[in-house]
């Protein structure tokens, strides 16, 4: 029997051979660390049964599908402990995410930490036992039966979603209902750590009983673990809500949850930032614009927002008429193009706004500046012809690369993501829209991803995901296109030939949010911020309060240079004064007594780099000029 591989070549294999049998054939190696495989590019078990000419790839942990499939077996793990330590649980979901799994059980308490860790105990035991997963189909009769007699109530409810057959995995006397595939046996679980535990309502709703979901992490290696562990340790020292506080750039309080609150130098970082979006923007031919927060719900009808995303926005009553606070800027810009006339000679049409949306999100989600109600995006939006699609996508991609780069990430992936489940327009919209965007990567010569179904309501995009010191992935850039509000806006231009024409329209924001972005950068640097952010750029440091003098005049010539500086006067030692520079993470210290004035210099100290030794007042400029080329020469 022959099968074809994923280099598109045909290998010889036994007949009646399963995806575990190819594996073996193929190399004994591969076998060992097969997770499951895929056929026909569709997910399998390892136990499928192969046939003549089937495309098959054998998936291993490394694999992401592979690493998705690993983790939801490990979930089953997860849930049959529960079952075992406290019999009258119920289960719900176990879905694999992003970093390992988690399980949802209705228990009578919540777990205490000595459940959790007998819980990881009892699953390690399971996974000792080196049982073997199977797959049946059993009737749907048959399914709720023994669902309603072990009283089931979130199986039986998933079991009425499902359109076809159902299918169970079993592994020991315990069975799950789930479509799969799943690893062959438990065995393959080298190492399992449960991670914490967190209140979740039944399908994400209020109105629903609160359940107990706990979160948790395997591999096939105990090193592959081991080395997560050192990750999370880095990644807990480098949280930006810690280091929002300990750097005292913003705090979240009770009277506006979500809602950040910006310190004097988390201003100073903010600006930073803006300042140099603003500069970019305006020399790569963006006009600024502003557009008001509230505004009217015959808008947001027009606009699809009302139908589309109505339960994530505010509303207020003004007149008598309902508005709503926005959640995107894009209406207000469309407003904007409609208030005057256009020929294609204004084409392209680059609108920008720093723009403050609010968005309701559920309080159980917030999450320091990653997910908050209010937020600013560099958002703008491009009208243009459809000839020149390609071309201002392109030029929109090198942008936010260019951007990124200056930032310091240097690392990211793409993703193309289409048409979703609830979209407006029509489907040949979206296809023409899909196929441009999918041009101007591939003549780009870009790698991505292929996202289906996760474009926005209104059109397709490319997403950005920067990867930082830490390896981890963040979602931050997106272009949009769309053929579709301006069909709703009935906007027009009139071409060269005198008729008139719908323009398209580009969506983008390049840091995403404002705030999402700033938490990245504070977790990527470990909130030792390059100098050209740093909110204070130097401390100087009087030994004494008679070098007061001395310093602050020495501010006074560093701040007429530009640069962002403070003296430290309080009456303490110098040591201490160095230390709490240091915890501040402050890029330079300028150390004064009498020998520096007495030389008009300084004993110059660099964050994490100790002393530099003393510098003429000019040597010290000099080096902090060097610092500075990296960003702010905008």
């Amino acid at each position: 029997m022959n099968i074809v591989l994923p280099d598109g070549k045909s290998r010889e294999i036994a007949g009646n051979a399963t995806a575990f049998d190819a594996a073996k054939q193929l190399n004994p190696q591969l076998a060992l660390q097969a997770v499951a495989a895929k056929i026909n590019d569709q997910p399998a078990d390892l136990t499928r049964l192969l046939h003549e000419n089937d495309r098959v790839e054998i998936l291993t942990f490394d694999s992401p599908e592979g690493k998705q499939i690993f983790w939801h077996s490990s979930s089953h793990v997860l849930a049959q402990a529960v079952q075992e330590l406290f019999p009258d649980a119920k289960i719900a979901i176990g879905p694999a995410i992003e970093n390992g799994f988690y399980y949802d059980f209705d228990v009578a308490r919540p777990f205490s930490p000595e459940d959790i860790a007998a819980i990881e105990k009892k699953a390690k035991e399971i996974i000792g036992r080196k049982l073997e997963v199977t797959r049946s189909e059993p009737s749907k009769e048959e399914l709720r039966r023994s669902f309603e007699q072990r009283g089931e109530i979130y199986k039986i409810e998933l079991l009425d979603d499902i359109a076809g057959a159902p299918s169970v995995y079993r592994q020991g006397e315990w069975q799950d209902l789930c479509r799969g595939p799943h690893i062959m046996n438990t065995a393959i679980i080298k190492a399992f750590k449960v991670l914490s535990v967190a209140g979740a309502y039944w399908r994400g709703s209020e109105k629903n009983r609160m359940l107990q979901r706990i979160y948790a992490i395997s591999f096939p290696k105990r090193s592959q673990l081991d080395e997560y562990l050192t990750l999370i340790e880095e990644a807990q020292k480098r949280d930006h809500r810690k280091l929002g506080r300990d750097l005292d750039l913003f705090s979240f309080h009770q009277e506006g949850a979500g809602f950040p609150f910006w310190h004097p130098d988390g201003v100073v970082l903010y600006n930073t930032i803006v300042d140099y979006s603003r500069a970019l923007h305006l020399r790569a031919g963006y006009r600024e614009v502003k557009t008001p927060i509230i505004l009217n719900e015959e808008l947001w009808h027009r606009s699809g927002h009302w139908d589309k995303y109505r339960e994530n926005m505010y509303f207020t009553e003004i007149d008598e008429a309902v508005h709503a606070v926005k959640p995107m800027n894009c209406p207000g810009h469309l407003l904007i193009y409609k208030n005057s006339a256009h020929s294609y000679r204004d084409f392209p049409l680059k609108l920008f706004e720093f723009g403050l949306v609010h968005r309701h999100e559920k309080a159980g989600v917030l999450h320091g500046l990653f997910r908050v109600r209010q937020f600013t995006q560099d958002d703008a939006h491009i009208f243009c012809t459809p000839q020149q699609i390609e071309e201002q996508v392109t030029d929109v991609m090198r942008f936010v690369m260019n951007m990124y780069r200056t930032f310091g990430f240097e690392h990211y992936k793409i993703e193309l993501s289409t048409r979703p489940e609830k979209f407006i327009g029509s489907i040949e919209m979206w296809d023409k829209a899909e196929e441009a965007l999918k041009n101007v990567l591939e003549h780009q010569h870009i790698d991505y991803q292929l996202n289906t179904g996760d474009g926005a309501f209104y059109g397709p995009k490319i997403d950005f995901h920067i990867k930082d010191v830490l390896n981890r992935s963040w979602q931050c850039g997106t272009v949009q296109l769309d053929f579709s509000m301006p069909e709703r806006f009935e906007l027009e231009y009139t071409d060269a030939d005198g008729r008139h024409k719908r323009p398209v329209m580009i969506h983008r924001a390049l840091f995403g949010s404002m705030e999402r972005f700033i938490g990245i950068l504070l977790e990527n640097y470990g909130g030792a911020l390059p100098f050209w952010l740093a909110p204070v750029q130097v401390c100087i440091l009087p030994i004494a309060d008679r070098f007061l003098d001395y310093g602050r005049g020495l501010r006074a010539r560093l701040a007429k240079e530009g640069y962002r500086v403070e003296v430290d006067d309080r009456n303490e030692k110098i040591g201490y004064k160095i230390r709490a520079s240091e915890v501040r993470k402050t890029p330079f210290m300028a150390i004064v007594g009498e020998k520096e004035q007495l030389n008009g210099s300084v004993s110059a100290r660099k964050h994490g780099g100790g002393d530099l030794g003393p510098l003429s007042i000019d040597e010290f400029i000099s080096l902090l000029a060097s610092n500075n080329r990296n960003g702010s020469s905008t």
